[in-house]
């Protein structure tokens, strides 16, 4: 009996095959693949308080960062307003995944006095994360390290996103991708900016 080379298994076992080599390759094709588990509900940011893991950063430490148009923001000083900081860059698939979330938060708390979003490349190349918020119409502001990083603060993993309650205590620090657009994270977020 000699068997079918194209059969519904063999192209199946293709299909499947060819995109686990474009996922691997394509940066877009893994952020595609994580948007669309952020849509069927995984990847869930935390909204109760988690520890920072190291102890020394309880509350948000004396970090000065930079916007592509110079202006200085020191996150120290930002006592009285509950900051979103998310570290990423325009290369990093989750980070790319997550944005549009980050984007539809940033767009629904932009004018709340008590409320600070800030993106962060982790690279500070201005001349590509830029383009890459304007390319795909996203209205958040970028930001860059205008000094040296305390140690331990951030780990090398990003996304890593930090929200800090109007004491500067850090509340929530989350390493990978997450939806923050999703309903529960934004009322936990306007409950945090109302106290």
């Amino acid at each position: 009996m000699k068997k079918k080379i194209i059969s519904w298994s063999n192209i199946t076992t293709a299909a499947m095959f060819v995109f686990v080599i474009v996922v691997f390759i394509s940066p877009q094709a893994k952020a595609y693949l994580v948007k669309g588990l952020m849509k069927v509900g995984l990847f869930q940011p935390p909204v109760k308080y988690e520890p920072a893991g190291n102890e020394a950063f309880a509350y948000i430490p004396d970090l000065t960062l930079k916007s592509a148009d110079g202006t200085l923001v020191n996150l120290k000083e930002q006592k009285g307003k509950v900051v979103f900081v998310n570290f990423w860059a325009p290369w990093c698939p989750p980070c790319i995944a997550e944005m549009p979330s980050i984007n539809t938060l940033y767009k629904q708390f932009k004018n709340n006095r008590n409320v600070l979003i800030l993106t962060v490349d982790v690279d500070g190349k201005f001349n590509k994360s830029v383009p890459f918020m304007s390319k795909n119409g996203y209205q958040l502001p970028v930001y860059s390290f205008a000094g040296p990083i305390p140690d331990g603060f951030l780990t090398g993993s990003i996304p890593t996103t930090f929200v800090v309650d109007k004491t500067g205590k850090i509340v929530i620090r989350h390493e990978g991708a997450a939806d923050y657009s999703n309903q529960k994270f934004i009322n936990y977020f306007l409950e945090l900016s109302k106290r």
